[in-house]
């Protein structure tokens, strides 16, 4: 391939390469940097980085890096799964942070341009606004590909589509470490409020199902319903809310309210 392997950093250095791509693990990024020799390098040298998240990667290239050298921060938005097939029409993200005039800008246009003559649609975009954006769709696939791995979902002989696009969300997502998803958490300050709108969003459906029961069951049980199957509802609501207890104290009222009308009708 053409391709010169440097066990020890300080001969890579010397080297003087254009270009720096840093390729390592979100959490392992600061303590690789740190450790760079860059005193070794050109004073004009591009660091560039792949990371999922971004604005983290900026704020410690401008930290660490000298203010000489030129910032590129990427996110190519597939990874081997995804763009096994071809990088075609794939997103690659970019901002350039730090990049200078003249022969610096065309370095950096060559670098980009290895993935647009690859296809991949070229969006640049500051990283706060990745950061935002990736939130929204990286973080939560990777959160509901792992609930969904949790429950140990397989196949089965009556498949929906829809039930075979999650189970891809899982094949996706499980096959990352632990440490990607943790990363795309800890360094992405948007993180945080999307598990607090994941839950709030479970939280309100199960209550928009529990009310839906509590309707019916009215109607069944002033409108001649047999009190054996407005017992079945009401044991199917009690289940529903023993199955998440917090904060579910009006839901009980309600639920013995009922049975004790069931009682009565009896």
């Amino acid at each position: 391939m053409g391709v010169s392997f440097f066990k020890d950093a300080d001969d890579f250095c010397e080297e003087h390469p254009e270009v720096i791509l840093l390729c390592s693990s979100i959490i392992a990024t600061e303590s690789v940097l740190r450790s760079f020799p860059t005193q070794r390098l050109k004073r004009n040298t591009l660091f560039a980085d792949v990371l999922s998240v971004k604005e983290f990667p900026r704020n410690l290239f401008l930290q660490v890096l000298p203010p000489e050298f030129d910032i590129l921060c990427t996110h190519p938005m597939f990874g081997p799964e995804s763009g096994k097939a071809g990088w075609s029409g794939l997103p690659f993200v970019y901002e350039k942070v730090r990049v200078g005039k003249g022969a610096r800008a065309e370095r950096c246009y060559r670098f980009l341009n290895i993935f647009a003559k690859e296809g991949c649609r070229m969006v640049e975009m500051s990283c706060a606004e990745h950061d935002r954006h990736a939130a929204e769709s990286q973080f939560i696939t990777h959160t509901v590909g792992r609930m969904l791995a949790k429950l140990n979902l397989e196949s089965t002989p009556i498949n929906t589509k829809g039930y075979e696009t999650l189970l891809r969300i899982v094949e996706n997502t499980s096959g990352d470490s632990f440490d990607l998803y943790y990363g795309l958490f800890m360094y992405n300050k948007n993180a945080t409020e999307q598990l607090e709108r994941l839950e709030r969003a479970f939280d309100a459906l199960k209550k928009q199902l529990v009310g839906q029961l509590h309707q019916i069951l009215r109607k069944q049980l002033f409108e001649g319903s047999s009190s054996v199957q407005s017992s079945q509802n009401i044991s199917a609501l009690a289940d529903m809310q023993n199955s998440h207890p917090s904060g579910n104290s009006s839901g009980e009222q309600k639920i013995k309210e009922l049975t004790d009308v069931v009682k009565e009708v009896k």
